[in-house]
């Protein structure tokens, strides 16, 4: 049964449906059925399945870092949002924990490019295709190999398949599970990475906001992307409704195109005359995110932009699995739930609030 629905749409459909949904859901309980059921699948390419689940469960406890290293891997989640959200909270823990340690992130150039705050932080390219075929995945993690000295921080990322595929020493390789982490408390996911890495290094400071340079080219900033979980929009009679809403404000707008040519294309069809749009890389709308008065958004990379650096936010949060994912995803700010119709009123009326003088 497992090999006939890997072979189905050389996986993805697997992994869509079934691997991203056990972990959506956030049960605790749900990580030891993700362990037994992928470990398997990595066994078909390489490793036992067994020694993967036990291995597993050696690294997922937390516990006391070493007290010194030269060098630090922080693996990247792929997507934008949980680098913001999760990746950076490990990144400044670690920065904090050992001064004068190389600080390497491991990951996607895009999602690399949103921490040009760190002039020290170094980078380790990896092309790994977050909707590829389960084969090209595993491929690229299977080549991933980090020194086997260095500390190795893995928020439940991607590219070690949420820390079933072995990188490094074991000893010195430290997961964040937070499909777990936290129980059932209703806690958000930076909280809990910071909570995380306080198990690791007890004396940690406080994490700062994030910090992105940069000049205000807009005083609100838009999202209308919903990645590829097309249950996040309102439809395009809400878009456009809402931006038109926003501009009747008087205040500037800068209106993210997104990441797909049908993203663009939705967006264009609602764009409001005389609105300015970002269209291309992700991390100089972030920037405009730091230094703007307000974002407004579907959950997406922006409102974890917004929530990390201290920026009023009005995030319209729909699609989720779980309750509990709701809890561990939602931004600060302003965070609306329901039907279009009860929505925007609530947002313009928020938005107004926030900029007027």
């Amino acid at each position: 049964m497992l090999d006939d629905a890997l072979a189905e749409d050389d996986g993805k459909t697997f992994l869509s449906v079934v691997v991203e949904r056990l972990g959506d859901l956030f049960e605790p309980g749900l990580c030891d059925t993700y362990a037994r059921l992928f470990s398997q699948v990595i066994a078909r390419y390489r490793w036992d399945a067994a020694e993967l689940e036990a291995r597993y469960r050696r690294i997922r406890v937390p516990r006391r870092a070493p007290s010194q290293a030269s060098d630090v891997y922080v693996l990247s989640r792929v997507t934008l949002g949980a680098d913001v959200a999760v990746t950076r909270v490990l990144i400044e823990a670690a920065r904090q924990a050992y001064p004068q340690a190389r600080i390497h992130f491991v990951g996607p150039r895009k999602n690399f490019e949103l921490f040009a705050a760190y002039p020290d932080l170094r980078h380790v390219d990896i092309g790994y295709a977050r909707s590829g075929a389960l084969a090209d995945r595993l491929a690229a993690s299977f080549a991933l190999q980090l020194p086997g000295d260095a500390i190795i921080l893995d928020p439940d990322s991607r590219l070690s398949q949420l820390g079933l595929i072995p990188m490094g020493d074991d000893d010195r390789y430290f997961l964040f599970e937070s499909r777990s982490y936290g129980g059932t408390t209703s806690a958000r996911l930076p909280e809990l990475a910071e909570a995380w890495a306080r198990e690791l290094w007890p004396m940690l400071g406080a994490i700062p906001p994030f910090e992105i340079p940069g000049q205000p080219r807009a005083d609100i900033t838009i999202s209308l992307g919903v990645g590829e979980n097309p249950l996040k929009g309102h439809g395009k009679e809400f878009e456009r409704e809402l931006l038109t809403g926003l501009a009747s404000t008087g205040a500037t707008m800068l209106v993210d195109l997104g990441g797909s040519e049908q993203e663009r294309q939705r967006v264009l069809e609602v764009l409001p005359k005389g609105a300015l749009v970002n269209d291309g890389a992700f991390a100089p709308f972030a920037s405009s995110i730091a230094h703007g008065k307000l974002f407004v958004g579907y959950d997406s990379a922006g409102g974890h932009v917004a929530s990390a650096c201290g920026v009023p936010q009005i995030s319209i949060f729909r699609g989720e699995v779980s309750e509990r994912m709701f809890q561990r995803w939602r931004p600060n700010g302003h965070v609306l739930r329901g039907d279009g119709q009860e929505v925007l009123p609530k947002a313009l009326a928020i938005a107004s609030a926030i900029l007027a003088p």
